[in-house]
């Protein structure tokens, strides 16, 4: 008992201590938190949460049972005041281990090099950021030593499907150790980002997400992880970056510590009934080119709108390619562009792209080129890879 008492008061020492470091760098609300974690021992050294021996017949009891010990509490100490370019400051996340390694956001890590990591059992290890990549918010440190506990989780094979049940594990608000319960209630979301390009495929759900869930994961009710915690816009909408897309950025970060996404080149807009009519299509389907970056792979491939009209005396843009689909692949709405493109594609990879120009339908090919350091369109929301 006396070992279990003093594990706890030196947790709180420490995290005391980097209360005074560190910073909310919270996206859209669910970012790291400096709120401290939360004691897993009571002042009598017993545990709590589901260590307590109550039976439970839940089946969200027995996921978190098989899960809990690969999620970790992520903890980024602050350097210098925090407001010079080579200063951060710090704060807490989540984590949780694949393959050897810890996948987290890299808003969580930001510009750290090492990190402190916690595990379920009260062992803390110190880990080293081998890449982040800020496209996709994802980052991978690696751990020379697991403890026993620790088994690896694995990322769903299978797409996330709308009224799928997940659950999401973390340390929301420093609480360490937590699950939430909820649904997938959407696919293919387009996040923020602070490069200025869209996040793509992500899900949506509606499992409460706090400050401190970020990097944590979400999973199936198989245990296994459908996406990693982005972040909460409210107590019912929640985000999670795609399983489908870590799969493809984790590696490469893993072996250059950097991913190069794949890049158009364009900005797009929605094809509404009045951008149908204006541009005579006969349904309002695809997106339409608003505009192509200069000497981007786009750049006098596509065609992007040359003027305006006006339709019910609102302006409306015309002339420009409507992209319909990508290798045969419908693309209904911006959202899903990224997505093709995020999950599908590469650089230098030569797509055939299914477009209407002046009402004719037409197939171009298109070589796409590594996304360049920030986004360049600015007449349209963020575009896509």
């Amino acid at each position: 008992m006396q070992r279990q008492r003093e594990r706890a008061l030196a947790r709180r020492q420490f995290l005391r201590t980097q209360a005074g470091l560190v910073g909310t760098a919270a996206l859209i609300g669910g970012g790291t938190t400096t709120v401290l974690a939360q004691d897993s021992e009571n002042e009598s050294g017993s545990e709590t949460g589901s260590d307590s021996g109550t039976e439970s017949e839940s089946p969200y009891t027995e996921i978190y049972d098989e899960s809990i010990d690969d999620v970790v509490l992520v903890v980024v100490g602050g350097t210098g005041d925090g407001t010079g370019t080579e200063n951060q400051q710090g704060g807490l996340g989540s984590g949780f281990v694949v393959d050897d390694h810890v996948i987290t956001n890299a808003h969580v890590v930001g510009e750290a090099s090492d990190v402190e990591l916690q595990f379920r059992d009260e062992q803390w290890r110190t880990g080293s950021v081998v890449g982040a990549d800020p496209h996709s918010d994802i980052a991978v440190i690696e751990v020379d030593d697991f403890p026993d506990i620790v088994n690896g989780l694995s990322f769903a094979d299978d797409d996330p499907v709308i009224g799928q049940e997940v659950l999401a594990l973390g340390n929301p608000l420093g609480l360490d150790a937590s699950v939430s319960q909820g649904l997938v209630s959407g696919i293919d979301r387009s996040l923020p980002s602070p490069t200025g390009f869209a996040i793509p495929a992500a899900i949506q759900t509606d499992a409460p997400v706090n400050p401190g869930n970020s990097g944590g994961p979400l999973v199936t009710l198989d245990g296994d992880v459908l996406g990693i915690v982005f972040a909460g816009a409210s107590q019912t909408i929640g985000f999670a970056i795609s399983a489908l897309l870590a799969e493809r950025v984790v590696p490469q970060l893993i072996d250059t510590g950097t991913y190069e996404h794949a890049y158009m080149g364009v900005g797009v807009l929605p094809v509404g009934p009045q951008i149908a009519e204006a541009n005579d299509l006969d349904e309002p389907r695809g997106v339409l080119v608003a505009e192509t970056v200069p000497d981007s792979p786009a750049d006098g491939v596509l065609e992007p709108v040359s003027e305006e009209t006006t339709v019910d005396g609102t302006p409306v843009p015309v002339g420009g390619d409507v992209i319909v689909a990508i290798e045969g692949e419908p693309i209904p709405n911006e959202d899903r562009l990224s997505t093709v493109l995020a999950l599908d594609t590469s650089p230098e990879d030569t797509i055939e792209i299914e477009i209407i120009r002046d009402g004719d339908h037409q197939t171009v090919d298109l070589t796409l080129e590594e996304r360049p350091e920030q986004e360049t369109p600015t007449q349209t929301p963020p575009e896509p890879p």
